[in-house]
């Protein structure tokens, strides 16, 4: 598996000037290379090579390393999608390998610039000192923030844990009003990003009306674009963290137990699922995606399976009978089979569903003393659990 180390650079005042130089020159020479390759419907980096290597050591004066990274990337991107021309900002963001990049202890790297070489320190947090003394890092990204700070995005190649043999499966409900639900009982509120959400909509709407009157007046409103991505970023930022925060407990949940994780498979729901006009501002604004990459990798980290599961009727079938009927869920809250009179909060009830589908498409270690019949672990809710489904009625 492949981490990503963020280490934040302290360049000189010279450095700076050297860092963008290099990185605007490059930039400058993928665009350059991009329109070749889109003239001749070219995507293979060895074929561009052939081609533009010599020509573009020529033009920009790029170091022969540099002309290799800019091939790579422009074969790279265009490959992706081969209808439209890709086009480089001038601060995007310029890869660096081991020829052009070393590392000098844990505190300066040596990065290759038009001028030769800096020497830049640099920042490095304990859990990254972890991670960069254990793991030697492959590939790099210089990035410049709007803010003028730098960062080196550092690439290491991360051995996955050894797999744990499932005792069971800690089924995990997703949603907006509750953004994870658990099995055991556990659940994790999205009031706060959705307080959030709403917060910042409420400011964006006040700036864009405050950007349309500018432009009746004839005037480019840039200090609000400005704002509107300040906005945007801070608000990506904090869903990021909460995202992160929910799947660290669910994975550290799992690892206690010995348990994998269940998970529903949520790919394509929003063109499969029609929303109301109110509902569809937080229905974009929903990360569920986010928070099953998170859940995945830190569980590949710790040996954890991850299972997906199919979410038809999770929502509407009966964690203790199986009835599945849409009369079973008379509110967003509040789970009543119509045939057994089972009530529960709906969101367990969807999870224990997503835990007994994950026991029977997954195998289980025999035996296990964690194990519990399938159907029934609505019988073993916590008392944390009860007080919540009592409290959201």
């Amino acid at each position: 598996m492949e981490l990503t180390l963020q280490l934040k650079l302290l360049p000189t005042a010279e450095q700076t000037i050297s860092l963008r130089a290099v990185m605007m020159r490059f930039n400058e020479a993928c665009n350059w290379l991009a329109a070749q390759a889109f003239a001749q419907q070219c995507t293979n980096k060895l074929t561009l090579q052939r081609l533009y290597y010599h020509e573009l050591r020529t033009l920009f004066h790029l170091p022969s390393q540099m002309v290799v990274r800019c091939l790579a990337r422009v074969a790279g991107t265009y490959r992706r999608d081969k209808t439209i021309c890709p086009t480089f900002r001038p601060d995007a963001a310029m890869p660096y390998d081991q020829r052009i990049m070393r590392f000098d202890g844990l505190d300066h790297v040596s990065l290759t610039t038009l001028q030769g070489r800096v020497l830049v320190a640099f920042l490095i947090g304990p859990y990254h000192r972890q991670r960069f003394d254990a793991y030697a890092p492959r590939q790099c990204h210089l990035v410049v923030r709007e803010d003028g700070q730098w960062f080196l995005l550092v690439v290491v190649q991360v051995p996955d844990g050894t797999p744990i043999p499932p005792t069971d499966f800690l089924g995990v409900d997703l949603g907006v009003v509750h953004l994870a639900t658990t099995s055991d009982g556990t659940t994790h509120s999205g009031g706060a990003m959705e307080a959030c959400r709403t917060r910042y909509q409420t400011y964006r709407r006040r700036l864009q009306r405050a950007a349309h009157v500018a432009q009746m007046d004839g005037k480019r409103p840039k200090n609000i674009r400005r704002a509107l991505k300040r906005t945007a970023r801070r608000e990506a930022r904090f869903r990021k963290d909460t995202n992160h925060c929910i799947s660290k407990k669910l994975v550290a949940a799992a690892t206690g137990n010995g348990h994998g994780i269940a998970l529903e498979d949520l790919t394509y729901i929003r063109t499969r699922t029609r929303f109301r006009k109110p509902q569809r501002a937080t229905m974009s604004g929903w990360a569920f995606a986010q928070l099953r990459f998170f859940v995945e990798y830190k569980a590949a980290l710790a040996g954890i399976p991850v299972v997906l599961i199919d979410p038809r009727n999770t929502s509407r079938a009966c964690s203790a009978c199986g009835h599945i009927a849409k009369a079973n869920r008379p509110s967003q809250a509040r789970f009543s089979c119509q045939q057994c009179g089972y009530t529960t909060h709906a969101d367990f009830n969807a999870a224990q569903n997503i835990r007994s589908r994950a026991r029977v498409n997954a195998p289980l270690v025999a035996g296990a003393s964690g194990a519990m019949p399938l159907g029934m672990g609505w019988q073993y809710a916590s008392d944390k659990l009860r007080h919540f489904s009592a409290s959201s009625h």
